[in-house]
């Protein structure tokens, strides 16, 4: 039974990561099962036993993604324990590093194949909700989302292709975060003295 249950897993891993590979060469779109099966050196019946239907391995792969999100989250939190707004900062080191690991042509590929089904993107809806609320429990809430969504702009920029902001600016641009991020509380607005 454990020798079984092994090479399953091991052929979840084998088709997801080939799957993953072909996403990112020709997106979901044109991904077929025939494709997978033989990237992942399988045959078909063997993908099936696994992944019934082009929609269950495309929920595993994103489900795969938003668990290394998760995982990476977490490892961060020892690093960032003594800094204000720990949630924030695990949540931005992990976006970032998942960002860097999957690759743009893997997050096009799996945005065109929730363009088909909406509803493949029920594991990241529950993880943003996640994420949301843990913001909420920040140091400063407030700041935190700011942080937050600043990162989540860059990385759509970056996921289109469409992004104007050079590698020395966008380093420039987490660095000031970070620094953001060391406040505890946003500054009181500065008025002009009353004329």
């Amino acid at each position: 039974m454990t020798g079984e249950r092994r090479t399953r897993t091991s052929s979840r891993t084998r088709i997801l990561d080939a799957a993953a590979e072909i996403v990112a060469e020709i997106g979901a779109g044109k991904m077929t099962l025939d494709a997978v099966a033989e990237r992942a050196g399988l045959s078909k019946g063997g993908l099936l036993y696994n992944f019934p239907s082009k929609d269950a391995l495309l929920q595993a792969m994103i489900e795969r993604m938003v668990e290394d999100g998760v995982n990476e989250r977490e490892a961060s939190r020892s690093a960032n324990a003594h800094r204000p707004n720990v949630e924030a900062r695990c949540i931005i080191a992990s976006d970032l590093a998942h960002c860097a690991s999957h690759g743009r042509d893997v997050a096009s590929g799996m945005l065109a194949a929730i363009s088909e089904n909406p509803s493949l993107l029920e594991p990241v809806r529950k993880v943003a909700a996640e994420e949301w609320a843990m913001l909420q429990a920040s140091d400063c809430p407030e700041l935190s989302v700011i942080a937050w969504l600043a990162v989540h702009g860059l990385m759509s920029l970056d996921m289109f292709g469409i992004s104007p902001v050079s590698p020395e600016d966008r380093e420039r641009v987490l660095a000031a975060l970070d620094r953001l991020l060391d406040c505890r509380a946003l500054p009181q607005p500065q008025c002009p003295p009353p004329q």
